[in-house]
């Protein structure tokens, strides 16, 4: 597969990926090379990739235990304070091998740490392949507020083997699946219709449908880095999405959802919105909705759940001017940024969801 050209640097796909990583080793004069990783891709994943690095380089691993609850400042604390005690510089090199939470937060620790040093990502989830490799966001959580803390950052290149999915349970695949159902609905209508029936996608098929996700989000990343203006179309579902993610990660009562399980029921409720806006048809809506329940568990939601949801909302990154922003959808494969939206409309799609 071709490297896709990003805002200054590549992303590299299976083969060709760990080629471009050899070389650019043997070009940079790194003083010592760091990886981090949780302990999910320290068990499954790092046995794949170290032999096939080529370097004398002193290689050490930094390991924090997975899971959204432990991308927070405390666990960059540790991993800057082991940094230190292992003698990292300016001139290290730090490699970041596991999903999305271990790319955001290396990527934050490797752009705050002595003023930024190089960091590559090789994310082995599906979702962070699709999400993470793009964009150069990288930050942590505060408290139950979804990357509150961060700098948009690139990296020195993304390396995309697919062979690590092969690791995943289905559930962290239906996670990863939701950020490319959005980039289809957001951008590319026949991209999303080749969802409608995932029984008829095969695993061979897989890399294609990675490779146009990517693309996807790098179109959109390349016109508007600093998410200004059209970056904001990425952020459909996630608005209502992160504010429930949040609140499940945090309620003792509540099972934790996976990022695209939220993000899911996100869709789906931003569409309803975008339905009572006039955005979206009703048969648009019905196949939306349709499309996604088929592949998700119903997310349940009580009464007393849906306050502190809205009340997380008022902290959402996205937010301007104190209003809170949504992109909605205009038609299937296209957005509309910048709209607000009274909270009668989202106890609506709420109660639509449960329906």
């Amino acid at each position: 597969m071709q490297s896709i050209q990003a805002n200054n640097y590549l992303v590299h796909f299976n083969e060709n990926a760990y080629e471009a990583l050899n070389k650019h080793l043997r070009e940079s004069k790194y003083s010592n090379i760091f990886i981090i990783v949780d302990d999910q891709t320290n068990e499954y994943c790092l046995s794949k990739f170290i032999p096939l690095l080529e370097t004398d380089l002193a290689i050490e691993i930094i390991e924090f235990e997975a899971g959204e609850a432990n991308k927070n400042i405390e666990t960059c604390i540790e991993i800057w304070n082991i940094l230190t005690e292992l003698g990292a510089d300016r001139k290290s090199l730090i490699i970041n091998l596991g999903g999305g939470v271990v790319t955001d937060l290396g990527g934050f620790v490797a752009s705050t740490f002595k003023r930024g040093v190089d960091f590559i990502n090789i994310p082995t989830t599906l979702l962070s392949m699709v999400d993470a490799s793009v964009g150069g966001k990288t930050g942590v959580d505060l408290g139950n507020l979804k990357n509150q803390i961060g700098v948009i950052n690139v990296p020195q290149m993304v390396l995309i083997d697919t062979q690590y999915l092969e690791t995943l349970p289905q559930s962290e695949m239906r996670s990863g699946l939701a950020e490319m159902l959005k980039h289809g609905l957001i951008y590319d209508a026949p991209y999303w219709r080749q969802f409608s029936d995932l029984k008829s996608i095969v695993f061979d098929e897989l890399d294609q449908l990675i490779y146009r996700s990517v693309e996807i989000k790098n179109e959109i990343v390349i016109q508007d880095p600093t998410e200004k203006n059209i970056r904001k179309a990425l952020n459909f579902g996630h608005t209502l999405g992160h504010a429930i993610e949040g609140y499940f990660l945090e309620s003792e009562e509540k099972m934790t959802l996976l990022h695209g399980e939220a993000i899911a029921v996100g869709m789906i409720l931003e569409s309803y919105i975008s339905l009572q806006k006039g955005l979206i048809s009703a048969e648009e809506y019905r196949e939306i909705k349709a499309v996604i329940k088929d592949i998700y568990d119903d997310v349940i939601f009580e009464e007393n759940d849906i306050d502190p949801i809205l009340e997380l909302l008022i902290h959402d990154k996205k937010n301007e001017y104190g209003l809170i922003q949504f992109a909605l959808i205009e038609g299937i494969g296209k957005i509309k940024i910048n709209q607000s939206v009274e909270n009668k409309l989202i106890l609506e799609a709420f109660e639509d969801y449960k329906s």
